[in-house]
């Protein structure tokens, strides 16, 4: 039997809550996570034409990228269309799930999936995050390290880019005395003891921290165990805002912009003056990112690829790069796919639907 939140934990295991910003409300929004999942109907947004394809398909979950409760709702009463379709989901027994910009942010989400879709390589996070690792110092007997640090590793410490089981050791005396009422693992009580240990420092998520501790405890054979955690700021290079690939073979920017709107299916693009100069390195960020032009123009950026420009924001392209705005569902409805992807690896007991309702709000002629 799978349980909704059987769905949710596979899901913050790729996006964890703690990456999402602190303005969203990602997460479970309606429902029980103990329900037993039926169907589950994958969307960009939830509207109350989507908790509808839900009720027909026999859905008993909406996983959507866009939370449909954002901010704080005083009553229920139906007088917009958030009221709505909160009510009728709940009426109908239907969970809604939110995986918003916890999912942008991770190395293998939203902007990677839209650099996929433009064949870029050399992917790389183009804003990265900092003050979301942590270091943990720990002092184990020398015959022990291996079997703590792969309890530690296993819990998901030691990785540091594309490199895992990361650490730092150093070996050299522990001394201590046990006390009345304790029971050493080394020593006898009331004797100063010495011991071969060692220092090992291992780098983390920092919302990983009381799982690895917890590892940590478990693993080593201290009665007490010594260590020290510290906060970092180091960015973490696999989290943050938007990406930046380059092109396998660089274009002119007319022919950029054709190829862009082929590969995004795209019916309009807006965009600054076209540059004379090939196109090689591409920076994007689905939905609204023009926070991130600073970011892309110091990567050395020939374009960059987001939505929701507003009309004095397009003059910071300055002539030193494109901006490209090509509307916010246009930028992430493929977020459906990747979500899509993600839970056909992990579960096959029941249907994953696509919704096939547009919830784009802008029409265009």
């Amino acid at each position: 039997m799978t349980r909704i939140k059987d769905i949710i934990q596979h899901l913050e295991s790729i996006a964890p809550l703690a990456y999402q910003e602190s303005y969203d409300n990602s997460g479970l929004l309606t429902g029980n996570a103990k329900d037993e999942v039926t169907t589950v109907l994958i969307s960009l947004d939830v509207t109350e034409q989507v908790v509808e394809e839900a009720i027909e398909l026999g859905a008993n979950l909406i996983v959507a990228h866009h939370p449909i409760i954002f901010k704080g709702l005083k009553s229920l009463t139906g007088k917009n269309y958030v009221e709505r379709t909160v009510i009728k989901a709940i009426k109908n027994d239907i969970a809604i799930y939110a995986i918003h910009t916890n999912l942008d942010n991770v190395h293998n989400g939203v902007n990677k999936k839209i650099c996929d879709k433009l064949g870029l390589v050399n992917t790389k996070i183009l804003s990265p995050k900092s003050a979301v690792l942590s270091k943990l110092v720990t002092f184990i007997p020398v015959n022990a390290v291996d079997k703590v640090k792969d309890a530690m590793f296993n819990a998901g410490s030691g990785g540091i880019g594309n490199y895992s089981e990361c650490s730092f050791t150093v070996v050299g005396d522990g001394e201590f005395k046990p006390d009345e009422g304790s029971n050493p693992t080394i020593g006898r009580t009331g004797m100063r003891e010495k011991v071969a240990e060692a220092r090992v420092e291992i780098v983390l998520p920092s919302y990983l921290a009381n799982a690895v501790i917890y590892s940590l405890k478990n693993a080593h054979p201290y009665e007490e165990v010594a260590y020290y955690l510290s906060s970092l700021d180091n960015k973490n290079q696999q989290v943050g805002s938007g990406m930046i690939g380059e092109l396998n073979t660089q274009l002119s920017g007319l022919d950029f912009m054709h190829y862009l709107k082929d590969k995004m299916a795209l019916n309009v693009v807006k965009h600054t003056q076209i540059l004379d100069k090939k196109i090689k390195k591409v920076a994007v960020c689905g939905g609204s990112g023009s926070f991130l032009l600073p970011a892309a123009k110091s990567k050395g950026a020939d374009i960059f690829i987001t939505s929701d420009y507003k009309y004095h924001e397009f003059f910071d392209a300055d002539g030193d790069i494109i901006i490209t705005d090509i509307g916010h569902y246009e930028s992430e409805v493929y977020t459906k796919d990747l979500i899509y992807d993600i839970l056909s690896e992990k579960f096959s007991k029941f249907a994953l639907n696509l919704s096939k309702t547009v919830t784009n709000p802008i029409s265009y002629l």
